[in-house]
């Protein structure tokens, strides 16, 4: 650690996942860093409100932990999952593998990961911890701060260096948006969600097949489940909000249920659904895009707070880990240059940050609908099989997204590649079936006639058009 590095002050602000992480990336940079946080430390709560959805661990975010040693700590606390297990109307399953056999994401649960990451943030010399601590001013351009404890108190300093890493609704952006041109876009999905519980069964084990996102995809809306450590699985319900609007009663909560999903009536429990119904009500969810993350050499913003997405790519998480990898590259690139290092670091991630948003909107579409499709399912099979033949030269979107580093917008661009790649293979082959038509009707021409030699000659046209389409 040189002389210069010791002097750097970061604060990070917010004490979540991406914060906590942050903090252990800065620390081990030997900068003096000050996390501030909000709410209290959870590691001291019996219950901590707020989202629960589980976390799919895949390799952006396993990286980003490994780097900062905690990799296997994560791990062994989650539960692989293989695939998709799909529920059918019929109560009929059919699993779907991510990827290879051997492919896997992980189920982590929230709360555990934090305090993981708190817990280890604190372990360095140079870190200190403010709990119940609000953002009460911040000038982006100084570094002066300024927050308020829970009993009044005022703490101020001023810092080299602020990030933001305090969620969607983050005060520090909200701040960049007052004092700087910052193009801002949020987005409320017109859909909900909804918490359930499937508890163990009887015998205290799981009550599902353990090594699956379970999924009851009905086209509008859906139900997803991951498995927890202590057996139990937690379950969301995720539907446009004018059909949750339209259950006003706890019976007619259990009437939708019996129609769209009866498998999982026992195992949630018909009391349980009726309490769920009664005490809660549907919850939003927000996408946010915006540029640039950064302020000069003194301000810049990750995670939820520079790129909030649905969750339905499990890739929040991961995405908002990456981004603290990308910053430390960008700051050894830059040997700790701040100013250059953050501009770097907007315009190196603001295409993946944005592309990974539009992602987590069409896996909704396929989750909830497209998994049902025929279609799908043969392109799906049609993918893993290039991938086993091609393994450098085809790899299928879900596993560059989650099996792999590849930055997020390149793989839109090669998917768009193996799209028309396929459509040209299938044009070709029906060009190549229709001269088999044309052949066959000419040879047969004496026998059939020149209404055959129309018709065949009339196909020859079209697919002749198809081909120079």
């Amino acid at each position: 650690m040189s002389a210069d590095q010791a002097t750097k002050h970061v604060a990070v602000i917010g004490g979540g996942l991406v914060g906590a992480l942050n903090a252990c990336f800065m620390a081990k940079r030997g900068f003096k860093v000050d996390l501030f946080e909000k709410r209290e430390d959870i590691r001291t709560m019996d219950v901590v409100r707020g989202r629960s959805i589980n976390l799919a661990l895949s390799v952006r975010g396993r990286e980003a932990l490994r780097e900062v040693g905690l990799e296997e700590v994560v791990i062994k606390e989650g539960i692989k999952m293989y695939g998709r297990m799909i529920h059918g109307g019929d109560g009929s399953l059919n699993e779907i593998y991510y990827g290879r056999k051997d492919q896997y994401i992980m189920s982590v649960d929230r709360r555990k990961l934090n305090e993981v990451l708190l817990t280890a943030a604190e372990k360095y010399r140079n870190v200190q911890m403010h709990f119940e601590q609000k953002l009460v001013r911040c000038d982006i351009k100084t570094g002066d701060l300024e927050f308020k404890s829970k009993s009044g108190q005022t703490n101020k300093m001023c810092v080299d260096l602020i990030i933001g890493n305090d969620g969607a609704f983050s005060a520090v952006r909200q701040q960049m948006m007052k004092d700087t041109l910052l193009n801002y876009e949020q987005t409320y999905i017109p859909h909900g969600y909804m918490e359930l519980c499937i508890p163990p069964n009887s015998l205290g084990e799981f009550n599902m097949g353990v090594n699956y996102l379970h999924i009851w995809p009905r086209n509008e809306f859906m139900m997803i489940a991951l498995p927890n450590q202590d057996k139990s699985f937690t379950a969301t319900l995720f539907m446009p909000f004018d059909i949750f609007n339209n259950i006003s009663t706890v019976e007619e909560a259990m009437v939708f249920f019996r129609e769209k999903f009866p498998d999982s009536i026992p195992l949630i429990g018909e009391e349980a659904i009726r309490e769920t119904f009664r005490k809660n009500k549907a919850l939003p969810m927000v996408s946010i895009k915006c540029s640039p993350y950064h302020v000069g050499g003194k301000t810049v913003i990750m995670g939820d707070a520079a790129h909030a997405m649905v969750p339905f790519y499990g890739q929040g998480m991961n995405a908002g880990f990456e981004d603290c990898i990308v910053f430390n590259d960008k700051l050894n690139e830059h040997n700790d240059d701040f100013d250059a290092a953050l501009k770097a670091y907007t315009e190196y991630r603001k295409p993946d940050a944005q592309a990974i948003n539009d992602l987590a909107m069409y896996n909704y579409v396929e989750m909830r609908k497209s998994v049902n499709s025929k279609m799908f399912l043969l392109r799906k099979k049609l993918d893993n099989f290039l991938y086993m033949l091609f393994p450098n030269r085809w790899v299928p979107l879900y596993t560059m997204v989650s099996f792999s580093r590849t930055r997020y917008h390149e793989c839109i661009k090669r998917r768009e590649w193996q799209d028309k790649m396929l459509t040209k293979s299938l044009n070709v082959g029906c060009v190549v079936l229709g001269l088999s038509f044309v052949f066959f009707g000419r040879h047969m021409l004496t026998k059939q006639g020149s209404l055959l030699m129309t018709l065949t000659e009339d196909i020859a046209g079209n697919f002749k058009s198809m081909l120079s389409a």
